[in-house]
């Protein structure tokens, strides 16, 4: 797993690939020619201050890193929401997997 971090990537998902919205996070994929999947983590101002967004994104990496993904080529962007800040883990994870599932045939 290799992480996006150039605009014009998160952008080609946001406008191209399927999303799925949940109560604690936006998921965007989009198939692409690369040799491997990307995924880049985004957490908002709004969400709260610097410690509780980077709190968020680690347990969101921890959460996608668990998840035993078989498919190639993908660029994966999870955007997260305000109640990504109140939920337990397990239920991040759970929430995480079955909608990458749908997403990622």
């Amino acid at each position: 797993m290799t992480s996006l971090k150039r605009n014009y990537e998160f952008q080609r998902a946001y406008s191209r690939g399927r999303s799925a919205l949940t109560k604690y996070f936006v998921l965007y994929v989009v198939k692409t020619r690369k040799s491997q999947n990307h995924v880049g983590f985004t957490v908002s101002k709004k969400v709260g201050n610097a410690v509780v967004r980077n709190r968020i994104r680690r347990r969101l990496k921890e959460a996608f890193r668990s998840i035993p993904i078989t498919a190639c080529c993908y660029d994966i962007v999870i955007v997260a929401r305000s109640r990504a800040k109140t939920v337990n883990y397990t239920t991040l994870r759970t929430t995480m997997e079955k909608e990458l599932g749908r997403l990622i045939r």
